[in-house]
């Protein structure tokens, strides 16, 4: 008997771990989710540019207190390779999604936003080499085919405009991941560390920005400073702190269905709370990214 519980007592472990996981990958999906709401809600104080600076701000001061709280080394990475990831995943990224939030919906946004990984798949062929298999090469063209129902450019392209900078945000984001994996091979950099220290750089062209573009002054609301909250603590800090859980503990094709999952619930939540329901060919194309997005998340990836 004591044998037989020697030989469970692993095993029993690991699904309690995993079981873990996967509830903070749920948690996760709903703040992610639920944050394209705040974001757009938060407009209504405050420009876009000076939401997305605060936010920012706020956010670099949580991850640093949480790599302080995790024991773990605050040495920045190299510079100018740190700078550009911030500048793209950061600057670029925050500052493209608030001004498409501006007049675009907030979940027609988090799907356009989301299209990152498709991006990816290309950025990587031509910068690392990684050739798209035949599955992703379906996926990327069923995903094209999804984007000209949702952009609907028959309509004319200015009335596409915040579809455009959605979809600019995904290729920054594409951009910062390429970036971080050349940085992070073989180095034994933490990406905790990585996101912190990028995110400082980011945060300074934000600022940057805000400080140039003229916007109306914010309205120091309560709803505005509860929105200033939930991104930093809940959306940034805490959710990098399960994200690391999930990626650890989940295998990678579990784990990356939460770039399926985020966007998806996003423009569910925005139907239900915001009232934007989209037209009969934008469900279409929206129900063809999500094919072609669980097609790239299931595809078999080279080592």
């Amino acid at each position: 008997m004591r044998a037989s519980h020697t030989a469970t007592g692993p095993s029993m472990s690991e699904s309690a771990s995993r079981r873990g996981a996967l509830v903070a990958m749920i948690l996760l999906t709903l703040i992610w989710s639920y944050n394209w709401i705040v974001m757009k809600e938060v407009l209504r104080d405050c420009g876009p540019f000076h939401f997305a600076a605060w936010r920012a701000v706020l956010a670099t001061g949580v991850l640093f207190a949480v790599i302080l709280l995790r024991g773990e080394s605050l040495r920045p990475p190299p510079w100018r390779s740190t700078l550009a990831i911030g500048l793209a995943q950061t600057t670029g990224f925050q500052a493209l999604v608030q001004s498409a939030l501006v007049t675009g919906g907030a979940g027609k946004t988090a799907l356009l936003a989301y299209t990152m990984p498709f991006w990816l798949l290309l950025l990587a062929w031509i910068a690392l080499g990684e050739r798209p298999r035949p599955l992703q090469w379906a996926s990327i063209g069923l995903a094209g085919l999804g984007l000209l129902l949702v952009l609907e450019p028959w309509h004319g392209f200015a009335a596409s405009s915040s579809a455009l900078l959605a979809l600019a945000s995904g290729l920054c984001w594409a951009v910062a991941v390429v970036l971080s994996k050349r940085l992070l091979a073989g180095r034994g950099l933490s990406p905790l560390r990585l996101t912190a220290w990028q995110m400082l750089f980011g945060t300074i062209g934000l600022v940057a920005i805000a400080l140039v573009v003229p916007e109306r002054p914010i309205a120091w609301t309560v709803p505005f400073i509860a929105a200033l909250a939930y991104n930093a603590v809940l959306a940034s800090g805490l959710a990098w702190v399960m994200w690391s859980v999930v990626v650890q503990r989940l295998p990678a094709t579990v784990a990356g269905i939460t770039s399926l999952a985020v966007p998806l619930t996003g423009v569910l939540l925005a139907w239900a709370l915001l009232g934007e329901r989209p037209g009969r060919i934008e469900s279409i194309g929206i129900a063809l990214l999500a094919v072609a997005m669980l097609g790239i998340t299931r595809a078999p990836r080279a080592s």
